[in-house]
């Protein structure tokens, strides 16, 4: 994935770090899912799409939600008009957010690369660059959160410690009562050991 940036510099949300090395960007780029966010904060569309936007990815990467962050990154492709409109929306948006740099011209070359003619846009990435989804905002819309478990098939991610929220209940449950089911065997375990011995020694003072 980090081949798509060779070259190209990746601005941190609400940070001014530069995410401009191979290195780098193949850290926060490998073995994801990758979107492409092509939005503005002035659109009445994206205005109305943005917000269920920020809560599909806090609930996908927030471990409030989710056992583990999962494994998707963000970018914000940006058709605001200035910068400071650009910084306005991205402050209200979640903080693990990358974005182009406001006016750089590689927003046009992806825009070219992957048709992108209006807003709201979202295209998916397997990490090798391949497209999953030209445009996922219907559905993103439609099934929310679940629709990460078909792109990660699709992308042959490795991890398979991914839970949605509504799996958290029974992953809190089971992470709770293993310890003490296993204790509880050991202990058990321990008992019957000693009852063991002691007929073992009642036999030899027979």
């Amino acid at each position: 994935m980090a081949a798509l940036f060779t070259g190209k510099i990746l601005m941190a949300n609400r940070e001014r770090d530069e995410v401009e090395t191979e290195r780098e960007l193949g850290r926060a780029l490998e073995n994801k899912v990758l979107l492409l966010y092509f939005g503005s904060g002035q659109c009445p569309r994206c205005r109305q799409f943005s917000p269920l936007l920020k809560d599909f990815f806090v609930r996908l990467t927030d471990e409030f939600y989710v056992e583990r962050a999962s494994q998707l990154v963000l970018v914000y492709v940006s058709r605001d008009e200035t910068q400071q409109q650009q910084s306005a929306f991205l402050r209200t948006m979640p903080r693990r957010w990358l974005a182009v740099p406001f006016g750089d011209a590689f927003k046009r070359e992806l825009e070219l690369r992957f048709g992108v003619s209006e807003v709201p846009a979202v295209v998916v990435l397997k990490p090798n660059g391949d497209v999953i989804a030209g445009n996922a905002v219907e559905e993103i819309r439609r099934l929310g959160p679940a629709c990460f478990r078909n792109w990660q098939e699709a992308a042959e991610l490795v991890d398979r410690n991914f839970l949605l929220a509504e799996d958290f209940d029974d992953w809190t449950s089971r992470s709770i009562t293993d310890p003490i089911r296993r204790l509880k065997y050991k202990l058990d375990k321990k008992t019957e050991a000693k009852n063991e011995e002691r007929r073992e020694e009642g036999e030899e003072a027979s």
